[in-house]
């Protein structure tokens, strides 16, 4: 296991010299926006280097710079924001590319010296219990890992490179995994890398940890973690149970056989059109693909929506007894929701079932509906119960979803794309589909 760790670090630990054009950029970019709020005027406002950038905890070759423009908090929201906007705008002149990003409030997204920079407005508040927007709590962060860390950095680096290879790092909603502060959290929680696998071997839904006891909070997530700095907020609110289950499961596979491999995911190669056709000749399932415009909106607002879909569009399918072995998504200039099906077709006879023989107001207005009913098969009784045999109205669940897709709960932005076009394809006419990525996505979920 040592001789593992010691050559992981080897690749992932930043070296002295990384380590210092860092600190340089970050200075050098903290010093101009201290002379740009003097020369203007503004009094009282701060720069901070955050994240795991200022903690140490950062991966090597992972160039990434957040610091914080912090304003008093008598400061209007409108001035932080036109105030954050305009000296972010002023550094980004020197950058090499540079965009306006919107989440709470607006901040600037730049590439400077070949770092990724984000120069975020924040209230400088007294704790993370006062913070007047969502960002402000960041800076306590900091504070916290820094003094409670003591000297772990390399068990951070070393969870935090076996999450990534193993496909669970990442808050984003588009991972839906653990977020850097969270590892940070759990090594300081269990004491190292192997106790934090070690633990999560027998992790099980609705685990509570409270790090500073402030005491049992209403969280219904699979993983709760009491943010130290705020009792209020759960740190793992992002992380879904699959990536919950998926690390017990990769954590309990390393210890029983510890492999360097897992820490640096491979991709997997993109299928080509034979195999995709092997596969489902091999499978003798339907599958089938739901291709739309991606949206042009943020992750944070595209995600969910595209979760939503997925979890719309199965239900549906399997209220009207197409049988829905698997679902998939995929995101590119287009998106892509994947159905395996047992089958796309059904027979035309449908059994719909009535209300018993002996409750008769409704038994005997079920009974004339489709007791001489042409369109209908039969009327029996089976157990008690009416049951008619009628016609089924969709037989083909391509046409089926091409009927319905539409009537989905499918979120304000994709229902909008899905309105001005989509296209249902099945079986062969998915070769179509020529996008490297997505045939990646296939490979590893066919």
């Amino acid at each position: 296991m040592e001789d593992i760790k010691n050559r992981i670090l080897d690749k992932i630990k930043p070296s002295d010299e990384e380590r210092a054009r860092l600190t340089k950029v970050a200075d050098e970019l903290m010093y101009k926006i201290d002379c740009i709020t003097f020369k203007v005027g503004l009094t009282g406002v701060k720069t901070q280097l955050v994240g795991s950038a200022a903690r140490g905890t950062w991966i090597s070759g992972t160039h990434d710079l957040d610091i914080f423009i912090m304003f008093p908090d008598t400061t209007s929201r409108e001035d932080l924001e036109s105030y954050g906007l305009s000296v972010g705008r002023q550094i980004a002149k020197e950058a090499q590319e540079w965009d306006e990003h919107y989440a709470e409030h607006p901040y600037v997204k730049m590439r400077y010296s070949g770092f990724d920079v984000d120069l975020v407005p924040c209230y400088s508040v007294s704790s993370a219990s006062c913070i007047l927007s969502a960002v402000d709590r960041t800076p306590f962060h900091n504070e916290f890992i820094k003094a409670h860390l003591n000297g772990r950095e390399d068990d951070v680096l070393l969870l935090k490179q076996f999450m990534k290879g193993t496909g669970v790092y990442g808050s984003e909603l588009k991972t839906e995994g653990f977020s850097g502060y969270l590892t940070e959290l759990l090594v300081i929680n269990y004491g190292s890398f192997e106790k934090v696998l070690e633990a999560a071997c027998e992790w099980r839904p609705g685990l509570l940890l409270d790090l500073m006891e402030h005491g049992a909070q209403k969280f219904e997530d699979p993983l709760v973690v009491i943010d130290p700095t705020d009792p209020r907020r759960n740190v793992a609110a992002a992380l879904s149970l699959d990536k919950f289950c998926t690390f017990i499961d990769v954590s309990r596979s390393f210890l029983d056989t510890p492999d360097e491999s897992m820490f640096f995911a491979s991709a997997e190669p993109p299928i080509s059109d034979a195999e995709l056709l092997d596969r489902m000749k091999t499978r003798v399932t339907s599958l089938i693909a739901i291709v739309f415009k991606t949206p042009d909106v943020v992750d944070d607002i595209f995600y969910p929506q595209f979760a939503k879909m997925e979890h719309s569009i199965v239900p549906m399918l399997e209220k009207n007894e197409f049988t829905v072995l698997k679902a998939g998504k995929w995101s590119g200039e287009d998106s892509v929701v994947f159905l395996e099906l047992l089958s796309k077709t059904l027979p035309d006879v449908k059994r719909h079932r009535g209300p018993p023989v002996w409750v008769r107001a409704h038994a005997e207005a079920f009974r004339s509906k489709y007791v001489d009913n042409p369109d209908a098969y039969s009327l029996t009784i089976q157990d008690g119960f009416y049951v008619a045999e009628i016609p089924r109205k969709y037989t083909d669940a391509v046409v089926f979803l091409e009927s319905e897709v539409g009537g989905c709960s499918l979120g304000k932005h994709i229902s909008k794309s899905v309105r001005e076009g989509f296209t249902v394809l099945e079986g062969e006419q998915i070769i179509g589909l020529k996008d490297e990525g997505l045939r990646s996505f296939l490979n590893g979920w066919l």
